[in-house]
C-alpha cells in the first residue's frame, strides 16, 4: 500500500477536496483525533492498511511455524508411542524371566549340579541357566534405558506442546489485529461520500504516476533487460491469470491472495518454494540491484519489508495490494522500494 504524507491544508468539515478547492463535510464537528481533508483521511487509511498487512505477515509467520511445530509433535508422538511399546515388550520379558527362575526354585546352577542324579544333563541345565540369567541381565539394562527413552521423549514433547501453544498465541494476537485494523478502516471508508471515494482513487492515482515518473527519469532502468528467466516467465505468466482476484489476507490461492502469497505461489508454480511471507522472502532470497531487475523478480517494499510485488518489465508489477482491492499491475514506484529479490539466482534470463 502506499504511503505518502499528508497535505497541510486543513478545512472546516471532515473531508474536503484535495485540489485547490474546498467543501466541507455536512456540518460535522471536527474532532482532533479524526482526520480533517481527504489527504489526511488517505493517510489514515493507508497507515491502518499498512499496519494490517503487518500483522498479516505476522500472521503468516506464526502459521508457518505452527505447522512445523505441529510435524515436529507428529515426529515426537510416533517416537513416544515406539518407546512405550518397547518398555512394555522388554517389561514382559524381564517379567516372564523372572518367573522362569522362580519355577526353578532359585537354585544356583552349581547346587542343582551337586545333587543332580544326572550330571551330564545337569551340566547342560547350568549353561543355560547362566545364558539365561545373562538375558535376563541385559534384558534389565534395556529396560532401564527404555524408560529413560521414554521419560526424554514425553518431556520434549511436553516442550513442543508448550512451544506450539506460545506460537497459537502469536498467530491469534496477529489475527486479532488485522482485524481490528481492517475494522477501523472501512468504518473510515464508510464515512466517505461516493464522490470522496472516487476523488480519494484518482488523488492516489495522481500520486503514484508522479512517483513513478521521478524514479523512472532518474534512469534507474536504463539498460535493464526485459527478459526473464525460464521460470521468472512461469511466474510473470501465472500472476497474470490472476488479475481480478481479490486480496484476502493469509491467503495463497486459489481464487484469493495476500500479497506474498501470491509471489510465493506463482513461484511454486515455476516449479521454485520459497518462503511464505515478505520479510522471509526479503532475509533469504538472493538480493540483486534494482539495476539489474528482470521480470519474475520480486520488490520488496517498506522499511519493514511488509510488502511484496513481482515485477514484471517495463517498470511495472502486479501485486495484491490490500483488504478491498484486487490482484492489479501497478507503477513499480508507487510505494517506498525497499530493495530487489532473486527466487532462481542461478537462472539464466531467457533468449529471444
Amino acid at each position: 500500500m502506499t504511503r505518502h504524507r499528508p497535505r497541510t491544508v486543513v478545512l472546516g468539515g471532515l473531508l474536503c477536496l484535495v485540489a485547490g478547492t474546498t467543501q466541507p463535510f455536512a456540518q460535522a464537528v471536527p474532532r482532533p483525533d479524526r482526520p480533517q481533508t481527504l489527504a489526511e483521511v488517505r493517510a489514515k487509511l493507508e497507515s491502518l492498511y499498512h499496519d494490517a498487512e503487518v500483522a498479516t505477515e505476522e500472521y503468516n509467520a506464526a502459521g508457518e511455524d505452527v505447522a512445523a511445530q505441529e510435524k515436529k509433535l507428529d515426529v515426537l508422538g510416533a517416537q513416544v508411542a515406539r518407546a512405550d511399546a518397547r518398555l512394555v515388550r522388554l517389561r514382559a520379558l524381564v517379567g516372564a524371566a523372572a518367573r522362569a527362575q522362580y519355577r526353578g526354585g532359585g537354585m544356583p546352577a552349581e547346587v542343582q549340579f551337586f545333587f543332580s542324579p544326572d550330571p551330564e544333563h545337569a551340566l547342560d541345565a547350568a549353561g543355560l541357566a547362566r545364558q539365561a540369567q545373562l538375558g535376563t541381565d541385559r534384558q534389565l539394562v534395556a529396560l532401564v534405558e527404555a524408560e529413560s527413552r521414554l521419560k526424554t521423549k514425553t518431556e520434549q514433547a511436553a516442550e513442543e506442546l508448550d512451544s506450539l501453544r506460545e506460537i497459537q498465541l502469536t498467530r491469534d494476537t496477529a489475527r486479532d489485529k488485522v482485524t481490528k485494523q481492517i475494522a477501523a478502516a472501512r468504518k473510515l471508508e464508510a464515512r466517505l461520500e461516493a464522490d470522496e471515494l472516487k476523488r480519494l482513487a484518482a488523488l492516489e492515482k495522481q500520486d503514484a504516476a508522479k512517483a513513478q515518473a521521478a524514479w523512472l527519469k532518474t534512469g534507474v532502468l536504463d539498460g535493464v533487460g526485459t527478459m526473464a528467466s525460464a521460470g521468472g516467465k512461469k511466474a510473470v505468466a501465472y500472476a497474470t491469470d490472476q488479475l481480478g482476484e481479490p486480496y484476502v489476507w493469509g491467503a495463497e490461492g486459489p481464487d484469493s491472495f495476500d500479497c506474498s502469497g501470491l509471489t510465493s505461489q506463482a513461484w511454486l508454480a515455476a516449479g521454485v518454494t520459497i518462503p511464505r511471507t515478505s520479510q522471509e522472502q526479503w532475509k533469504q532470497l538472493k538480493r540483486v540491484d534494482i539495476k539489474d531487475v528482470r521480470p519474475g523478480d520480486l520488490i520488496i517494499y517498506f522499511d519493514d519489508a511488509s510488502h511484496v510485488a513481482l515485477y514484471v518489465g517495463a517498470g511495472r508489477i502486479i501485486h495484491a495490494p490490500r483488504p478491498g482491492r484486487t490482484i492489479t499491475v501497478a507503477p513499480a514506484a508507487s510505494m517506498q522500494i525497499l530493495g530487489v529479490v532473486r527466487p532462481d539466482p542461478q537462472a539464466q534470463a531467457a533468449k529471444k
